[in-house]
């Protein structure tokens, strides 16, 4: 790695201004919060919050990192506690406004954890769900290795630095670990975990020599690990005599009474060393040269609080290799609340804030100025501020990816949704072009069977270095080509979801934190989405773009049984924000479906990623042209396959591999009720937001008139029309239909956990097969 300024020993002036920067920041943190506590009106009576303590433990870290050591392509995952600390930092940078900060926590205010999409461009991963920032770094720099190997970023200049800013309780979520196992197979670079290691959680002290385990496991992965135990003052105090035996007392002491003692004082601290070491001349003679402000001082001055510490750290990185940062720090550092085990959710009473304004310096009534109480003249200190590096905004403007008019595959009179996606793929990797280019697929071990082998046999895997396929170097037969190189397009994960969703969030940000736009698209077993659900979330929060494809899906996968049945997913796809699911019944369908996908990615105002419900189910395929209107109408959600005449009272809907069912089920019906309809539905979640956009807009005002497109499908039966819907899934996702235009429901689905069998016993056993649909469909309301 290139040599920055970072790396450079910072000069005396340099350290004199950041460390009264990072005084100043941890003012303005503690303000921020006490403001919207204490200060701002509250009409609700609801607690506000916002982690005074866990702000000032982690404040001289952040201010060495954004206001000396970060360079412009470096990104960042900022501890959600700390939001209060990032948000002074960029109002002292001019990025942020005091509005903003005034309502932080409130409506349109500064957030209580960093969003990309709340708060300004200058967030570059949103956090919020801990673990979760830390491990997506993790992926943005597999990502950055892509993009980079590929040259579709410049590789002229450094690549940047993906940096996790992590609470030690953190490491208690599982899916760390998972990240940190994954990654170390592809070899990832340029990644930082900078561990505030306070040594409290929510509601105590963690547990005595975590930092060894901690060591372990990154050392294991092959991370460098450097650990920042004491700062400057202590190191100094440790060359004196008796400072041996003091270097000792303070490694010796345990977690919770370092905790005590920090929120105690001086007084506490002289009492306990002389206690624990009655007999040594030489350290009481260290100690009683402090007084007891002093004493505290030197005793809380551990290295994570320590500006010329941390900027040692941080130059002292080796390589390009993964690095681990253990700071130690003291929760409240600098605050009335220091060390206090109950400090996690606590905050200074207005006593408390008064006192510490006035050792901050900061005049009454100058509370949000960003230069009072400062210890260095403003000129100095604006033209610091003016010179550092990392005050840039987001990589915008990306050229979209064209897409063809139409994606084509080879027909088959039988096939299955999921067959028909393996298909779609090979046919885009055959033409090749931006769009294949662009794609990049992922998977949690379970490639082939969701049906990427022949997308992966043409573009191979993804790896730092080339790596032959033994088995076809050995002549063994096999229809995969496992090819690995830096120009393949698929990136294998371990079997773990957390890992695939965190992956998608990094590829699917590739155009905002790299500059280069990516099309990821990432497949796994449907029930299993229910593992990464936390991750999914994170990635859809942050408005990533990416393809979930999710198969095979329901009962339909009849002889695996309930633990590889999924039942609740439909509910997943319509509840999630910022993911539209599609469930199409047929392999023309899914073209349609797909083709849009990727031009959705792309949509700057209304885009969002796409989840698509597929099947392993073989099923006939109609004969037909999809034509603009069928196509927009698949989009949209819906269809008439057979439509019904004006004021028919009978109807049967359906999403899905349960199509021939609800055909023969229909065929039947139709003998005694000629004018009935048969709907298919292609997406519930689609035709649900439309209709609710529009009831929002009525609500308002504002509709001028329109109609949703799932009125507009309704509105030729009669208004006591009665129709079933049909799902291999929980019924509920498409049985609100019926409140549309007040209809009658009978709703079939699967509301109970999976069956092994074949499919005629098992659809007999959960209702959905033709029988329990006709007979739901002819049925009166209320049993008659």
């Amino acid at each position: 790695m290139d040599q920055t300024a970072a790396d450079m020993p910072a000069s005396e002036e340099t350290i004199e201004i950041l460390e009264a920067m990072e005084a100043k920041i941890r003012w303005l943190a503690s303000w921020t919060i006490h403001n919207a506590n204490h200060l701002r009106e509250s009409r609700d009576g609801l607690k506000v919050g916002g982690h005074q303590a866990s702000c000032a433990s982690v404040s001289a870290i952040m201010t060495a990192l954004y206001l000396h050591v970060l360079q412009p392509e470096d990104r960042v995952a900022v501890k959600p506690h700390a939001s209060p600390v990032f948000h002074a930092i960029q109002y002292l940078l001019g990025n942020q406004s005091l509005e903003k900060l005034k309502a932080f926590r409130a409506f349109g205010g500064a957030q209580s954890y960093p969003s990309r999409t709340k708060d300004n461009d200058t967030v570059d991963f949103s956090t919020g769900s801990v673990g979760l920032g830390a491990a997506v770094t993790n992926f943005a720099a597999l990502t950055q290795d892509y993009l980079r190997m590929k040259d579709m970023i410049p590789t002229d200049r450094p690549p940047g630095r993906m940096i996790a800013l992590v609470g030690d309780a953190e490491l208690d979520e599982g899916n760390v670990y998972e990240a940190l196992m994954d990654t170390w197979k592809h070899d990832i670079r340029n990644v930082w975990w900078v561990i505030d290691y306070n040594r409290q959680s929510l509601d105590g002290v963690v547990n005595e020599q975590l930092f060894r385990i901690i060591g372990r496991f990154f050392r294991a992965v092959g991370w460098n690990v450097i650990t920042l135990k004491y700062g400057s003052k202590q190191m100094a105090a440790f060359q004196k005599p008796g400072g041996t035996a003091l270097r000792r007392w303070i490694s010796d002491c345990p977690n919770d009474v370092y905790s005590a003692l920090a929120f105690q004082g001086g007084p506490a601290w002289r009492k306990q060393i002389m206690a624990d070491q009655p007999h040594d001349q030489d350290l009481h003679a260290l100690i009683g040269s402090y007084d007891d402000a002093g004493l505290h001082e030197l005793m809380c001055n551990l290295g994570g609080h320590d500006i010329p510490a941390l900027l040692h750290m941080f130059s002292t990185v080796p390589d390009d290799r993964p690095t681990c940062f253990i700071a130690y720090t003291i929760k409240g550092w600098g605050l009335p609340l220091m060390g206090h085990k109950d400090n996690h959710a606590g905050l200074m009473t207005p006593q408390q804030m008064a006192g510490y304004q006035k050792s901050a310096g900061v005049p009454e009534g100058a509370e949000w100025d960003p230069m009072a109480g400062m210890t260095v003249p403003e000129d100095r200190v604006r033209a610091f501020l003016s010179r550092v590096p990392v005050k840039r905004t987001r990589l915008q403007e990306v050229a979209k990816v064209p897409v063809p008019a139409a994606l084509t595959y080879k027909r088959t009179a039988t096939s299955s949704t999921q067959e028909v996606f393996g298909k779609l793929l090979l046919e885009i990797a055959r033409a090749g072009g931006p769009l294949a280019d662009r794609i990049v697929t992922t998977s949690p071990d379970v490639s082939v069977s969701t049906n990427l082998g022949p997308w992966i046999n043409q573009r191979g895997l993804f790896a730092r270095e080339d790596r032959a396929d033994e088995f076809r170097e050995r002549n063994v037969p096999s229809a995969q080509k496992w090819v690995r190189s830096p120009r393949g397009q698929h990136i294998e994960l371990g079997i773990a979801e957390n890992d695939l969703f965190l992956n998608l969030a990094a590829l699917g940000l590739s155009e905002s934190l790299f500059g280069a736009r990516l099309l990821p698209i990432g497949t796994l077993y449907d029930p299993f989405i229910a593992r990464g659900l936390d991750a999914l979330n994170y990635a859809c929060y942050q408005d990533s773009r990416f393809i979930l494809v999710a198969t095979p899906s329901g009962v339909t996968l009849a002889p695996e049984g309930g633990a590889h049945q999924s039942i609740s997913t439909p509910m997943i796809g319509m509840g999630q924000p910022g993911l539209t699911s599609y469930e199409p019944a047929y392999g023309d369908e899914l073209a349609v479906i797909l083709r849009y996908a990727f031009d959705h990615l792309q949509d700057d105002t209304d885009g969002g990623s796409v989840y698509l419900r597929l099947s392993t189910r073989p099923i006939a395929q109609p004969e037909r042209t999809v034509g603009d209107d069928l196509s927009d109408q698949i989009i949209r959600g819906g269809y008439w396959v057979v439509p019904p005449e004006k004021g028919a009272k009978l109807a049967v809907v359906y999403m899905g591999a349960v199509a021939p069912q609800a055909l023969e089920a229909f065929e039947s019906l139709r003998q005694d009720h000629p004018g009935a309809g048969l709907m298919a539905i292609t997406s519930a979640d689609r035709l649900y937001r439309d209709w609710q956009r529009i009831e929002r807009a009525r609500l308002e005002g504002t509709d001028g008139g329109a109609m949703a497109h799932v009125e507009d499908l309704f509105e030729p039966l009669a208004d006591d029309a009665r129709f079933t819907t049909v799902i291999d899934g929980h019924p509920v996702a498409v049985a609100w239909l019926g409140a549309v235009r007040g209809h009658s429901v009978a709703p079939l689905g699967v509301e109970t956990f999976g069956q092994t069998g074949d499919l005629i016993d098992i659809y007999a056993h959960y209702g959905i097969d033709a029988d329990h649909i006709r007979r739901a469909a002819a049925r009166k309301p209320n049993g008659r």
